[in-house]
C-alpha cells in the first residue's frame, strides 16, 4: 500500500472533527502536521518552550533539528495553527516545559500510538491509503496546488533531491495520470 495525501478537504475537516472529539491533543497533532508538513517523529517531541519564549510570546520561528536528516528547519507558524495552539495550551493548562502531545505516562506519545489513533480516524472517515506520512504528503499536495505548482519550493522544504521525487511523494503524478486517462476516450 502506498500512503497518499488527503485530497478531499471535506474529509480533512471530518477527520479533524473526529480526532478533536476523541482528544484535543490528537486534533492538534493532525492540525500541526497538516500546517507544517513535518514528519510525525519531529512533531511528537515538541514542547511549549519550542514555540513560545519565557514571556509566553510566540517565537518568530519554530526551529527544530529534523530527526531523520539532522538538518535545521525554520517554520513561521500560520494563524490557524497559532489560534489552535493558544486554545489548546490554555485549555490543557500546559506549562512552559510541557510536551504538546503529552502521554499519560509522562513524556510524549509515541509514534505507534499516534499511528493507531490517526489510522482509526482515517478509517472511520473513509480515507484510504492513510499512514502517518499522509499529514506531510497532504501539506505538500495542497501547498503545491495553492502555490500554483511551485514544486521547487516544496522539494526544498522536504529536502528532496529532485522534482520528480517530490511530485511522486505528494501523489501529483498519479493525479495527472488519472486525468490523462479520462481525457482520451474512444
Amino acid at each position: 500500500m502506498t500512503v497518499e495525501p488527503i485530497r478531499d478537504k471535506s474529509k480533512i475537516k471530518k477527520m479533524y472533527t473526529y480526532l478533536n472529539a476523541k482528544s484535543p491533543k490528537y486534533g492538534l497533532l493532525f492540525k500541526f502536521g497538516l500546517n507544517t508538513g513535518l514528519r510525525i517523529s519531529d512533531l511528537l517531541p515538541i514542547k511549549v518552550s519550542d514555540i513560545f519564549n519565557s514571556s509566553r510570546q510566540y517565537k518568530e520561528y519554530f526551529i527544530l533539528k529534523e530527526k531523520k536528516t539532522g538538518k535545521e528547519k525554520k517554520i513561521k507558524l500560520n494563524t490557524a495553527l497559532r489560534e489552535a495552539l493558544n486554545d489548546f495550551i490554555k485549555e490543557q493548562g500546559l506549562n512552559y516545559e510541557s510536551y504538546l502531545f503529552f502521554s499519560c505516562k509522562g513524556n510524549h506519545i509515541k509514534r505507534i500510538q499516534a499511528y493507531r489513533v490517526l489510522k482509526e480516524a482515517a478509517t472511520t472517515c473513509g480515507i484510504e491509503n492513510f499512514g502517518t506520512h499522509s499529514l506531510r504528503k497532504t501539506w505538500g499536495y495542497w501547498t503545491y496546488k495553492i502555490s500554483r505548482y511551485n514544486v521547487g519550493l516544496i522539494m526544498d522544504t522536504f529536502n528532496h533531491s529532485s522534482q520528480s521525487i517530490t511530485l511522486r511523494y505528494i501523489g501529483v503524478n498519479q493525479d495527472q495520470k488519472d486525468e490523462l486517462y479520462s481525457l482520451v476516450q474512444f
